[in-house]
């Protein structure tokens, strides 16, 4: 089976759409998604700061077409998006979070939650509270996910994620990457990738 591998950040509206989009084709294709959760803030820091420029003085025509663009987007995703109060939001606990729930069958339920709760319902998915509600309704152990988050375990997972996308040449998120080496960067990518599938 071939094997598609995700590099994600909960803190994106396009990655909320390219999760959609990558959980939609696979239910067209033959593929497993191997989940990479990342911290993107460490990459803008890293190797990507025009990012923070671009938010500071952001060209108002480019800024209201993006809108635009993210809401045809939404539509087609069938995802309702409202721009939180709250952005950029911290969402280190979330993707330390979601290592936790690799391997498990709920691994897709949580992420699908800690998207809607902050892009939908623009809760603040940088409170512990905000989560364990999430990992309560799905089951889990509160108190296990919470030791978790705090472990040595988590924290290099996640900064060794984040280091592998840079190490390979992504600057963001979403980035997919077919075949170890075929790199795909954006929600609007997954076309290609499903042509390369």
């Amino acid at each position: 089976m071939k094997s598609v591998e995700y590099f994600l950040d909960c803190s994106s509206p396009w990655t909320y759409l390219s999760f959609r989009g990558i959980i939609n084709l696979r239910k067209q294709k033959n593929f497993q998604i191997i989940w990479k959760p990342i911290l993107v803030g460490g990459i803008f820091n890293s190797i990507n700061p025009s990012v923070y420029e671009n938010r500071k003085n952001p060209v108002q025509e480019k800024l209201r077409y993006s809108q635009k663009d993210m809401q045809d987007w939404a539509k087609l995703r069938e995802i309702e998006i409202n721009w939180p109060k709250i952005f950029p939001i911290n969402s280190v606990k979330a993707m330390r979070g979601s290592l936790f729930f690799i391997g498990k069958d709920t691994i897709e339920e949580y992420l699908e939650s800690v998207f809607a709760s902050y892009w939908t319902s623009g809760k603040d998915i940088s409170d512990e509270q905000c989560l364990l509600d999430i990992v309560e309704k799905l089951g889990e152990n509160p108190e296990h996910y919470l030791n978790y988050l705090s472990s040595d375990e988590a924290k290099q997972s996640l900064i060794n994620n984040t280091q592998e996308l840079m190490d390979r040449g992504g600057f963001g998120s979403p980035t997919f990457f077919l075949n170890k080496t075929d790199m795909y960067f954006g929600n609007d990518r997954i076309q290609l990738l499903e042509k390369n599938l």
